[in-house]
């Protein structure tokens, strides 16, 4: 790279608009959405789609409610010409979908489009020419009128050639290509000759669509000239301004989004924002960031993981992991303290039964985009005690008790360090039955059997069968309660000394059928703190597992 890149680099040259008035205005409702998936998408990948996958990508737009697709450059060859044609005269076209062509401003090139719609209910019909300095001194090696002049003469072959099918329904859309890097003024003269020639009015506008054909400046001076454009064009009322970012400086999203707030009315892109170079305006982004500010996009992305699977197989490319909204990972947090942040907004949001969405680190609900929270919070070594708790409340339903929490944490840690790989549930489940001995076939203390009675003086009895190194032993034991007559059981048959500092117990679901889980805090005699834990369709043997699961945690070795 070069020390001063000033010397081969200018920096972009703003526009003089001091009262600008789309900075304080905010998005409200969806604009038109346009699909460039099977055209400008299609264009992008090494493989181009077949009619095959080019079929399955119209269906997946129309379900989820895309109402314009541009379906593809009919004149780039046989393929595109013959899918567009079999679209239209297959009736697969909703009544309430209209489909768009690309053409370059050749005669030639316009008359194949129209011909590969023919017989169409309504079509849009796309011409564009590159307006910018460096494509008509570079590319061309034009003047200003020759340029404009090509815009003419283009819209005046679609206009004729719409008249010789009347019983279409044509709307014409304009591009002045790579307008974003081209003198304003120019642009609005270019549109203006094309509006005289194909005489729009506000019941049928002409749609012109002002392309961040390469994105160069940042999305604010876009949006100046998306606002200095919609003030100065003659007869705005009669056009509809479209908005095609590219996503060359990784600001695609950003800048349809503040081109909607400076005026546009529709806006062009791909799914997952395929598309040349770094690609198009993500559709999907930008719908559901409309989505979490309230705004109904007018898409619907419920199933979004089906969405991604078509779009994947389509185009033969991936969806990023980290790509916003769609990504595997995107709802995932192995951060202790994103964890524990996200576990506490879910319990608030559960706890308070309120509509509005406020959950720390998600912008959004997994759920309304069909996705389930068991991936929410994945466990790693850098997880903290938050991960693997919510971890185990979603696969077994156990909301351990914070202490519990942290003494669990050593093992899950330790089984994070050793395995230097990502642990899932059912890691963080059988660590958590190993190292509380819960439903694992232990040498110390298997309850086999047992029945508790009240003695005379009002003390509970316990008595049953424990097994020890698989040999069952008949004890008893006499206490306050039935905890407290199984701690002296353990006591005074086996010397296991324990003194409870806390107990808790918790219902697994709902329902007569459902578990109880008790945990039990103990100490040793030498200060040690021991956890128990029980589960059982009956309360009061959950309770007594959990006294033989502190029992054995104190005999173990770690």
């Amino acid at each position: 790279m070069l020390k001063n890149p000033a010397n081969k680099y200018r920096p972009f040259t703003p526009i003089n608009l001091p009262d600008r008035q789309w900075p304080s205005r905010v998005i409200e409702g969806p604009p038109r959405w346009l699909s460039t998936d099977l055209r400008d998408g299609n264009q992008s990948i090494i493989d181009p789609m077949d009619g095959v996958k080019k079929a399955r990508f119209f269906d997946l737009l129309v379900e989820i409610g895309v109402k314009e697709i541009e379906v593809g450059f009919p004149s780039a060859g046989a393929t595109e010409f013959t899918f567009i044609k079999h679209l239209v005269e297959s009736g697969t076209i909703p009544d309430d979908v209209i489909v768009q062509v690309l053409t370059q401003s050749r005669e030639d090139l316009i008359r194949t489009s129209f011909e590969s719609l023919e017989g169409a209910r309504a079509a849009i019909v796309h011409l564009y020419n590159a307006v910018s300095p460096a494509w008509r001194d570079i590319v061309f090696r034009m003047s200003k009128d020759e340029v404009r002049e090509i815009a003419k003469q283009g819209a005046k072959v679609m206009r004729d050639e719409a008249a010789k099918r009347p019983d279409t329904d044509w709307h014409f859309q304009y591009s002045p290509e790579t307008f974003s890097t081209a003198e304003i003024d120019f642009s609005i003269e270019v549109c203006e000759a094309v509006m005289q020639v194909l005489a729009p009015t506000p019941e049928h506008p002409i749609i012109l669509n002002l392309p961040a054909t390469v994105e160069a400046s940042t999305p604010n001076i876009y949006a100046d000239q998306i606002e200095y454009f919609c003030r100065n064009l003659p007869n705005r009322d009669s056009a509809v301004i479209s908005l095609h970012t590219h996503n060359d400086r990784g600001t695609g999203v950003a800048a349809a989004e503040l081109g909607l707030m400076a005026g546009a009315d529709r806006v062009e892109g791909c799914l997952f924002g395929n598309g040349e170079r770094t690609g198009n305006c993500c559709l999907v982004t930008m719908a559901l960031n409309m989505y979490t500010q309230g705004v109904d996009p007018g898409l619907d992305f419920s199933d979004i993981d089906r969405v991604i699977e078509t779009v994947e197989y389509c185009n033969d490319l991936p969806v990023h992991q980290r790509h916003p909204y769609g990504g595997e990972l995107v709802y995932t947090a192995f951060s202790g303290s994103h964890q524990d942040a996200i576990k506490k907004g879910f319990e608030a949001h559960d706890q308070q039964n309120d509509e509005l969405w406020r959950v720390p680190y998600l912008p959004i609900d997994p759920a309304d985009l069909g996705r389930d929270y068991e991936a929410v919070i994945r466990v790693n070594s850098q997880s903290g005690k938050g991960g693997f708790a919510w971890v185990l409340e979603q696969r077994e339903g156990l909301k351990l008790p914070k202490a519990m929490q942290r003494d669990f944490s050593k093992h899950v840690q330790r089984l994070a360090d050793e395995s230097s790989r990502e642990l899932n549930a059912e890691d963080i489940w059988q660590a958590f039955k190993g190292a509380y001995h819960v439903q694992t076939p232990d040498k110390h203390f298997q309850l086999v059997d047992y029945n508790e009675t009240r003695a005379s003086d009002g003390t509970r009895v316990f008595s049953g069968k424990i097994a020890v190194e698989g040999r069952e032993q008949s004890v008893s034991g006499r206490g306050k309660g039935l905890i407290s007559s199984v701690m002296a059981t353990i006591r005074d048959v086996f010397g296991v000394e324990l003194e409870v500092v806390d107990y808790t117990q918790q219902s697994l679901g709902s329902g007569t059928d459902a578990n109880a889980a008790t945990y039990l805090e103990c100490v040793d005699p030498d200060g040690r703190t021991v956890w128990g834990c029980g589960i059982d369709e009956d309360v009061a043997t959950a309770s007594v597992r959990a006294v033989l699961s502190a029992a054995k945690s104190a005999v173990s070795v770690d």
